[in-house]
């Protein structure tokens, strides 16, 4: 049973500093993109379904050159709110974005 339980997903909310992860980041361009609705923290989702998810995350991107200013105005708004809000919650939780360029080296 332990073993099943490291397989889910603790959900956006509960990652990370609110979600400052790869999955995270994820989740929010699903949001982005209406893949998922804005309210959905992927909480208790297998590794499968997230990876189902990138899929999905990634063909949307595809489309705009993996470049958030070829978005249209919408999504580029939508982008810009729900993004904004993860780093300010972020922040508020005391990341400061060292994680994401620190080296192992």
């Amino acid at each position: 049973m332990n073993q099943e339980r490291k397989d889910k997903y603790v959900g956006i909310d509960d990652d990370l500093f609110g979600g400052m992860t790869t999955i995270g980041k994820t989740i929010r361009d699903a949001r982005v993109f209406g893949l998922i609705p804005e309210d959905e923290t992927c909480k208790g989702w297998n590794l499968a379904g997230i990876n189902i998810l990138l899929d999905k995350v990634n063909a949307e991107w595809d489309k705009y050159g993996c470049l958030v200013s070829h978005l249209p105005g919408e999504l580029f708004e939508r982008h810009q709110r729900i993004h904004g809000e993860a780093v300010k919650k972020a922040r508020e939780l005391g990341w400061d974005g060292d994680y994401e360029t620190h080296s192992d080296t």
